[in-house]
């Protein structure tokens, strides 16, 4: 089948007139952006922020330290907290309450993103059967997120983030990071500065990119990769069907979850480690009888290290880089690892042979990362391999057998470029290799790609327009003539703010 493809002039068009509008923001006086922190510190998004929501070296450290500047804090606050007590509290302790604060004005932000979304022209045997999809749509996903984060004194810090509303007028969106943390716990045990944080709550793994909070408009396809073992019946004689059985695992890496984690970035903070134990998924489990919660607790292990390239001896030790416009990032290189462990168990509640039935599915991630920063351009990817364990179950003889693993492998590879501090340019590679999703009839191959390139516009530190073409796999859909394949590529461009 011939693939559907964007005209090139209504691209062009649409392109050319988001920069001409981009051009007559840049071009007049730039104003300051009034989040949360910077209401509190007088400051600009840009001092956190190369490309927001994506953190430079200086925001890494802001974050890792409390929600706090790394040095000399107290000497940049511009609102003074409240305080929840007095020195003598402090000198009484424990016979007394421990004197705390809080922020002196209220610590709530907004963020809102909308977006002009184009799609391929679907197949007429696709849209018969019902699964029209508009060629375009205005304002999507449409969400507006409220966000309050902040510290409780030198040590305790919050951030709670909630989608309000996505995806329309009155629909309700859900509650993302909910957490609070204590910095330097190892501070009792002697230990280097922020060699030992934990934080407790609902939050998104340490993972070496945050998904949550990428820049981009789309996120990473193998971080929301699932296992699926669901197909045609195995067997023994060919054709020898090597992926099926019980597995049905809904854990998403890139999914916030509810658990406490331990961590540190001790020293100069190119050192990090994390460990998490955690419920093991927050994502729907469905209705059936295999898809219950479950009782056992996962591990999450991260760590990193980031190499400083500066060959200025200030620079190198400086929390950002000195150039000839201000500071800017470390020339750098960072690799890292990461691990998570679990468990699926299913429940099926007696159905399965008129008894209570449980299977228990282990399962692990692992993966790797690297990243490199020069000037204008950042260059960074990371590796996956998931493992599922797997069964099949023997009515006759009414014994659950071990079978074929459900594995999958993926990543992604991304780069952007600077041409303006206001102007960045992105591309995206991500690819993911599931053997189980082309045997299920899901995707075409064993191999899903897809080629993102993009463009960033910050018209002011706080607004920007955002554009991304998604050229994605074939997807199956059924004709007279038996099963065909489309490309359900994807233009969004919008808008997104914060204040």
């Amino acid at each position: 089948m011939k693939t559907n493809r964007l005209n090139a002039n209504v691209v062009a068009g649409l392109m050319l007139g988001m920069v001409l509008v981009a051009m007559l923001f840049v071009t007049t006086p730039s104003g300051k952006a009034i989040p949360a922190f910077s209401r509190k510190y007088g400051t600009s998004c840009t001092t956190c922020h190369n490309n927001y929501p994506e953190l430079n070296d200086f925001g890494l450290a802001f974050k890792k330290n409390g929600f706090k500047f790394p040095k000399d804090d107290e000497t940049f606050v511009k609102q003074e907290p409240v305080m929840l007590g007095s020195k003598a509290q402090k000198e009484a302790f424990p016979g007394a309450v421990y004197p705390g604060e809080i922020p002196g004005t209220i610590p709530i932000s907004f963020r809102y993103e909308g977006n002009f979304n184009w799609n391929a022209q679907q197949p007429a045997a696709l849209v018969a059967a019902g699964g029209y999809v508009p060629r375009t749509d205005l304002f999507v996903p449409n969400t507006f997120t409220i966000i309050s984060a902040g510290s409780f004194g030198p040590n305790f810090s919050f951030w709670i983030d909630d989608d309000i509303s996505a995806g329309g007028t009155g629909q309700g969106g859900g509650l993302g990071d909910a957490y609070l943390k204590y910095n330097d716990l190892g501070h009792y045990f002697h230990l280097p500065t922020n060699a030992l944080n934990v934080r407790f709550g609902q939050f998104e793994l340490d993972l070496p990119f945050t998904n949550a909070r990428t820049p981009y408009l789309t996120g990473y396809d193998i971080l929301g990769e699932g296992a699926l073992a669901q197909g045609p019946a195995c067997s023994s004689t060919p054709p020898v069907v090597t992926v099926c059985g019980t597995t049905n695992n809904p854990f998403i890496l890139g999914t916030p979850q509810r658990g406490i984690e331990f961590g540190g970035s001790p020293n100069n903070g190119n050192f990090v480690w994390s460990a998490a134990f955690v419920d093991g998924t927050n994502a729907a489990y469905g209705t059936g009888p295999a898809n219950t919660a479950r009782n056992s607790k996962d591990v999450y292990l991260h760590t990193s290290y980031q190499f400083n390239l500066e060959r200025d001896p200030e620079s190198r030790h400086g929390i950002q880089a000195a150039g000839p416009t201000g500071p800017r990032d470390h020339t750098s290189i960072r690799v890292g690892a990461f691990y998570y462990h679990g468990t699926n168990q299913q429940n099926f509640g007696g159905t399965l042979y008129g008894f209570g039935d449980t299977i228990n599915d282990p399962f692990y991630r692992a993966g790797a990362e690297v990243r490199f920063k020069y000037r204008k351009l950042e260059l960074y990817g990371v590796g996956l391999h998931g493992h599922d364990n797997n069964h099949l179950v023997d009515t006759e003889a009414g014994t659950i057998v071990p079978t074929n693993a459900v594995t999958f492998n993926g990543g992604f590879v991304v780069g952007n470029y600077w041409l303006y501090p206001w102007l960045i340019a992105t591309m995206r590679y991500d690819f993911v290799n599931s053997p189980s999703d082309a045997i299920n009839n899901t995707y075409q191959s064993d191999t899903r790609n897809r080629f993102s390139p993009g463009y960033q516009i910050l018209v002011r530190a706080n607004i920007k327009i955002v554009g991304e073409y998604d050229r994605l796999w074939n997807k199956p859909y059924a004709s007279g003539t038996g099963t065909l394949y489309y490309r359900p590529n994807v233009f969004l461009t919008g808008i997104d703010y914060v204040f």
